[in-house]
């Protein structure tokens, strides 16, 4: 099973994303992309995410433009922005979901609270994607 995580700038919510759906099956192929990718994962990503126990520190925003003539059985948008400017794909894609999160990286506020925003986001995503997995992506395997 093919899967592509999309948000705008591929170094936060979908990095978190990918890591925990790769992290449930080893059957299905998660890769994650942006619509407009930044130049690095964020830090604060790749630490919030070792906590869980997953290790992205490799990981590295994509652009969504070498993805769209591939085939995919879903597509997830995990943001407003990348849902409303998701680009069309040549290649087949069997369904298109969108589960939002809110973007911890640009909530204000001092260091402890800004963490404290990560972590919430991280179990919102690991939450999610694992009902996703066991309600719908389990029985297709």
């Amino acid at each position: 099973m093919k899967i592509l995580i999309l948000c705008t700038g591929n170094s936060c919510r979908s990095q978190m994303a990918e890591g925990f759906l790769q992290s449930l099956d080893a059957r299905m192929e998660v890769s994650s992309a942006g619509t407009s990718p930044a130049g690095a994962v964020h830090p604060l990503v790749v630490q919030v995410m070792q906590e869980s126990g997953i290790d992205i520190a490799g990981h590295q925003p994509k652009a969504v433009d070498q993805f769209l003539d591939k085939t995919f059985d879903y597509v997830i948008t995990v943001c407003d922005d990348a849902r409303e400017n998701c680009p069309v794909f040549t290649g087949k894609v069997n369904h298109q979901l969108h589960i939002g999160f809110e973007d911890p990286s640009k909530v204000p506020g001092n260091d402890t609270f800004i963490r404290s925003e990560f972590r919430r986001v991280r179990e919102e995503i690991k939450s999610e994607f694992n009902n996703l997995y066991n309600q719908i992506l389990k029985k297709e395997l």
